[in-house]
């Protein structure tokens, strides 16, 4: 079932997206060389509960932590660690921040110091990727719409969609219906309307899309080990167009 959500409760999860900004906001100054990925998750549980709410992730479906922190060629659900970051390395944060009864969700990557030329061209490919899905998240466009302009912008820069991890709905909980897959066909799938709540969060790999769970039952990561990025906003469709509820200082996407 899709929830649809009014003016006042969509403004509620601005306030909760915004926190998750101001988050990532604060994590631009902090990642470098040798910080321990614990370490970023603990000043993200201490900024979020100083913000007056809830990291949701904790206890969710038994996830012990704040945020995941995906090193590498892991493509989401990692687990923070004593894992110490070095030169060339590049993170994604992801997490979910309970507000007045609204939960806001977005995932950032970061490169560790001075990265390569190729993962670079990941990031911004990733970014690019985001941004067009956002612009096809209008009213009476279909899911297949966000999805096939994402997949043809991975593949035409040479990189893979992964497909088993995808986008969704968001509201009272993290997860509601619908899934918003990165890849597809235009014209296929669920209809948007305005008041709809989603999730556009495409996690492209360097290598093959394909991925394998870790003996800790969260932990993605790429079969063949190759490179994955992820960014992620938490957005509203409305009569106005894609309104990016997570948005970031300073940040311009091209919508």
């Amino acid at each position: 079932m899709i929830y649809i959500k009014n003016s006042t409760e969509i403004e509620k999860m601005y306030k909760s997206g915004q926190i998750v900004a101001r988050m990532h906001e604060e994590l631009r100054n902090i990642i470098k060389p040798g910080i321990k990925t614990s370490e970023i998750n603990q000043f993200c549980e201490n900024f979020i509960r100083e913000q007056g709410a809830i990291p949701s992730q904790i206890g969710y479906q038994g996830f012990p932590y704040a945020t995941c922190t995906s090193v590498n060629d892991v493509i989401c659900h990692g687990f923070p660690s004593d894992e110490v970051l070095k030169e060339g390395d590049l993170i994604t944060v992801d997490t979910v921040v309970e507000y007045d009864g609204f939960m806001g969700d977005s995932a950032w990557s970061y490169s560790v110091g001075e990265i390569s030329d190729n993962v670079k061209k990941l990031m911004e490919t990733t970014k690019e990727c985001l941004y067009l899905g956002i612009k096809e998240a209008v009213i009476g466009n279909r899911l297949g719409d966000i999805g096939a302009v994402i997949q043809e912008h991975a593949e035409k820069n040479g990189f893979s969609v992964v497909r088993e991890f995808t986008g969704h709905g968001i509201g009272r909980t993290m997860h509601e219906d619908p899934m918003v897959p990165h890849y597809g066909k235009k014209g296929r799938g669920q209809r948007l309307q305005e008041g709809m709540v989603i999730t556009i969060e495409p996690m492209i790999n360097i290598g093959d899309w394909k991925s394998k769970i870790d003996n800790d039952g969260w932990t993605a990561r790429t079969k063949d080990k190759s490179i994955s990025c992820q960014y992620e906003h938490t957005l509203a469709i409305t009569k106005d167009g894609p309104r990016i509820l997570t948005l970031q200082k300073g940040e311009e996407p091209f919508i």
